[in-house]
């Protein structure tokens, strides 16, 4: 089975550690987090894994290698200008001819990737999306009121909302809808399906996720790790 690594980000949130290393090189524990990914990918059967870099790509790929040391290939692409997170994709158009597993390079997770891929497998979708429920306390009391009668209060509720995982399952005729080395986020794409008529899946994920994008957030997997 294949997976993508989107590594090309600049990490200006997590500057100055990003300044030297970029993001998905940056530690956790005893191991990076791009090998953290490439370790947990290969445990579910993932064997073939590319890397789309941009920022400091030659140390990604001089860290790395070809993968040999991890039981894994690993082939690498590489902008020449930002592409954002789906663009990066034309540029491995022709090495992406079955479905494949799609991950941010800044995310830690427990999630069983061979579910969510068989769950994209049993479906029409050319997008599968993962979701994750997050929970944010309120910090203040809530009043519902007609004209000047209050006739509610919620003392301190939560906002549930349901966000991006930054992880996806797709299939080859995603690539109809992504236009050759042009700049395309992941909330164009799945924009110009749904435009389209065209079916996109969630798969809401339960496991332990983390996105290190901020200094807290990279502390907190430290922490965790």
């Amino acid at each position: 089975m294949k997976a993508v690594i989107l590594a090309g980000g600049l990490g200006s949130r997590l500057r100055p550690f990003t300044e030297v290393i970029p993001k998905p090189l940056l530690p956790v524990g005893e191991k990076s987090i791009l090998e953290i990914q490439i370790e947990k990918l290969k445990s579910f059967d993932f064997k073939e894994i590319f890397i789309a870099t941009n920022y400091k790509a030659e140390y990604i790929e001089n860290f790395l290698g070809d993968g040999s040391r991890y039981g894994v290939k690993i082939f690498y692409s590489r902008e020449t200008k930002p592409l954002g997170t789906v663009g990066p994709l034309s540029l491995l158009k022709p090495f992406l001819n079955e479905a494949f597993l799609l991950i941010n390079g800044d995310i830690l997770t427990l999630t069983d990737f061979s579910k969510f891929y068989n769950f994209a497998q049993q479906n029409d979708s050319l997008l599968n999306i993962a979701i994750r429920k997050e929970i944010t306390p309120f910090a203040f009391g809530r009043i519902t009121f007609q004209g000047d009668h209050v006739i509610d209060i919620q003392e301190k509720p939560d906002f549930i909302n349901y966000i991006l995982a930054g992880i996806y399952t797709l299939k080859p005729g995603i690539f109809s809808y992504i236009k050759d080395d042009e700049y395309m986020g992941m909330d164009q794409l799945i924009r110009i399906l749904l435009e389209n008529k065209a079916v996109v899946s969630k798969y809401e994920i339960h496991e332990y996720w983390l996105d290190i994008g901020r200094p807290g957030d990279y502390e907190k997997a430290q922490e965790v790790f």
